[in-house]
């Protein structure tokens, strides 16, 4: 089992798990802080990663799609898999010059 028993009575769907995501720059400051617990099914991707931000911070609905993962400190493409042990980041596209 990949959760932890604590961690299961707070889920609100049978077959999910709690991740934690590191957040960057306007995806910090839009969810008002550096780290968000999120809910997924399990199994995961990067793919349910980004609904799941979407739906708890619906202030990044508008650069979502620009938003990108890292998973083990690697870029994820929306495929990638995703478990409570890895280590997720959100990192939204960089401006400037």
């Amino acid at each position: 089992e990949s959760t932890r028993p604590l961690e299961r009575e707070r889920l609100r769907e049978p077959n999910a798990m709690l991740v934690n995501l590191r957040l960057f720059a306007v995806a910090k400051e839009r969810a008002g802080r550096a780290v968000i617990e999120l809910e997924l099914p399990e199994p995961a991707t990067a793919a349910d990663l980004r609904k799941a931000l979407g739906d708890a911070v619906p202030s990044l609905l508008p650069v979502l799609s620009s938003i990108k993962f890292a998973v083990d400190s690697e870029y994820a493409e929306d495929a990638t898999p995703i478990t409570p042990a890895n280590e997720l980041a959100a990192i939204p596209p960089v401006s400037g010059g």
